[in-house]
């Protein structure tokens, strides 16, 4: 992130608003209630979420992505980013567990997934190898299209303990690490994606097969 972007999410959202936020967010869900994922045209959305810090005590840090996770699980989703709750913060939680056509699986490079919380993370590519394939995103809700994505990164993150990580991730997994990270600096997926491709969910199962190529056809892209 640039020191303008850096200036603007200041502007928007000082710390001391982002806690009251998150503390928001916190008496929320003990009440009873889950915050709601935001949708496109929110603004927060379109900004690129500012690096933690100290904006949050490790208690509250750790009740955000608690709630953040439970919110990806009942979406649900294989990934949430913090704007999409509200939060600009460069944080995000990763999980793929769900049982999966094998032969989709294999075409997919679908591995599980483990529970995994990234904070300021980053990632280059590695390699030329591309992956193209559909993917959804719980901000743009009831859509899917064709985004092409590197099929290796390299990745830097911190855990909510403050140690520092490097990892590779393929296939599958670095698609999910992208989608989420690519929102922390205010991309959605679509801004990659191939539009023509674009399709309702209800019309999505035309095309659910293990490669794009029957959608390459059909819809012209």
């Amino acid at each position: 992130m640039n020191q303008h972007h850096e200036a603007a999410v200041s502007e928007v959202y000082s710390p001391e608003l982002i806690r009251s936020e998150v503390v928001r967010l916190v008496e929320l869900h003990e009440s009873g209630l889950l915050p709601p994922i935001v949708q496109l045209g929110h603004p927060v959305l379109r900004m690129a979420a500012a690096n933690f810090t100290d904006q949050l005590d490790p208690e509250l840090l750790r009740a955000l992505l608690d709630i953040m996770r439970m919110v990806m699980i009942d979406a649900p989703g294989v990934g949430l980013a913090a704007p999409q709750i509200g939060i600009p913060l460069r944080l995000a939680v990763l999980e793929d567990l769900y049982e999966t056509d094998p032969e989709v699986a294999a075409a997919r490079e679908r591995e599980p997934l483990e529970y995994l919380e990234i904070i300021n993370p980053h990632y280059v590519q590695l390699g030329d190898r591309m992956a193209t394939f559909y993917e959804g995103c719980l901000s743009f809700n009831g859509y899917q299209a064709v985004v092409e994505r590197p099929a290796e990164i390299a990745t830097t993150f911190t855990d909510a303990n403050g140690i520092a990580h490097t990892r590779t991730f393929s296939g599958w997994q670095a698609r999910i690490f992208q989608h989420e990270t690519d929102h922390l600096d205010g991309t959605v997926y679509i801004d990659k994606a191939l539009t023509r491709s674009l399709c309702a969910n209800h019309e999505y199962p035309r095309w659910a097969n293990p490669s794009i190529d029957e959608a390459r056809t059909g819809l012209n892209f």
